[in-house]
């Protein structure tokens, strides 16, 4: 049975930290997070998710299409 609230958890499951402190999600990994929840989600409708219900978090993809990467910003003080 699919329950609402699996997605952020699946979305926080999917956020890497890099050893310099960057928290970043790309897309696939999402995706493979939503799936191990009986969630079976593009890409494009896990880019919409992420644009609508995550505010923090920007695109930085180096490339066009739906693969993409999010980073963790604070918009508190305009930086990283």
């Amino acid at each position: 049975m699919v329950i609402r609230d699996d997605i952020p958890a699946a979305f926080r499951a999917s956020i890497r930290v890099a050893a310099n402190g960057r928290r970043t999600v790309t897309t696939e990994d999402f995706v493979k997070e939503l799936s191990q929840v009986n969630y079976e989600w593009s890409l494009a409708e896990a880019n919409r998710w992420i644009e609508h219900y995550q505010s923090t978090f920007k695109d930085v993809s180096t490339e066009e299409g739906e693969r993409r990467t999010f980073l963790l910003f604070n918009p508190n003080n305009g930086g990283f």
